[in-house]
């Protein structure tokens, strides 16, 4: 859904970083180069940034209004 706050296996704070994480890979940067610029050396923390799907607006659909 969201990103979690933590990395879960190792309990770093990851979601400071997500937005310009994501800003950058869709902009075309390459996300290895991106997580190492940005600090995230732990392949824990790696693989949440990298393997999240963003769901937040599809599930807002079914949100009750």
């Amino acid at each position: 859904m969201i990103i979690p706050v933590r990395c879960f296996t190792c309990g770093y704070p990851i979601a400071r970083v997500w937005e310009e994480f994501k800003r950058r890979v869709e902009n075309g940067e390459d996300p290895k180069k991106v997580l190492d610029e940005l600090g995230i050396k732990r392949y824990c923390c790696r693989r949440m940034l990298l393997s999240h799907v963003d769901l937040i607006r599809e599930a807002m659909y079914y949100a009750v209004r």
